[in-house]
Parts: C-alpha cells; structure tokens; sequence
C-alpha cells in the first residue's frame, strides 16, 4: 500500500511539517516523564486508528524499555493494574481530549482534578499539548493512508 501523498515532496508540506516536527522534539524534551508520554502517544493513536503511529509509538516505547505487557495493556487501561495513578490520570485526560466530539464538553473538571494531582504545570501543559501534537499527527497520517509496519526505531527523530 502506497500513501496517498508524500508530504516532504513539496515545499509547503515539508516546510510545515518541519515545524511540527520541531515541536514534537520540543515535547519529548519536556519534564513530563518519557513513559507516559509514549503512553498518551499510543492510546491517542489506538482511538484515532493511526497504524503508522501505533506502529511507531509500540516501538519506540519497547526500545526505550517498556514492558510488552504494558503495552499491550493500554488500550484497556481501566482495568489493568500495571500503569501508576499517574499514569492512569494522564490516559484518561488523553482519551477525553480526543474523544471531544463523544465527550461533549471535553476534558471534565473531574479529569483534569486527577491529571492535577499528580502533574505540575508545566508537565499539565506539556501532556495537552502531546494530546493535541498526536491528534494533528494521527490526523495526517490516517488521511494520507500512511502504511505501518516498516517503522524502524528513531526513524523520525
């Protein structure tokens, strides 16, 4: 299967995604610990139905040292006892700030209050903008009909 585009084939595409890029590098660089971030990144991904970045959030996670069962486990979180409290806070606020057209007024004040709990500011911050930079990312990938599985690790970092 072939993408639909290639999106750093032409100057708009591949000067925008520079940018996005950028930002994605400025977002692992952030005090919100790299666990959970390859956690959002992948239960963002599992909900958006992006196999090019579940394809590549599963490995970069591995490679980093996350466990297969953890892995495994994200897609139904609620009930595996495997993740932190902090953890769980940060997937839940994930899936309801993807989910904002299910969950009707976004991310509730009861999820954020959890999120909270465990997070300072500039790691809450960090963890909106990884939902969101994951959300534009899956977003790219699904419309251009992006193939996964050749994902080497590191590939696009």
């Amino acid at each position: 299967m072939d993408a639909r585009l290639n999106y750093f084939a032409g100057p708009t595409a591949a000067k925008a995604l520079k940018h996005l890029m950028s930002a994605g590098k400025t977002l692992k660089e952030s005090p919100l610990p790299a666990a959970t971030q390859e956690l959002v990144a992948l239960r963002v991904s599992q909900i958006n139905g992006c196999a090019l970045c579940i394809d590549m959030h599963t490995k970069d996670a591995a490679a980093a040292g996350e466990s297969l069962v953890r892995l495994n486990l994200v897609t139904a979180w609620r009930e595996a006892t495997v993740f932190t409290e902090a953890e769980r806070a940060a997937l839940e606020l994930a899936e309801q700030g993807t989910r904002v057209a299910d969950a009707a007024g976004g991310v509730s004040d009861e999820v954020w209050a959890r999120a909270a709990k465990h997070y300072d500011e500039e790691q809450l911050t960090a963890l909106v903008l990884l939902v969101s930079f994951m959300n534009t990312a899956n977003r790219l990938n699904i419309i251009a009909q992006q193939p996964a599985g050749d994902y080497e690790v590191g590939q696009f970092h």
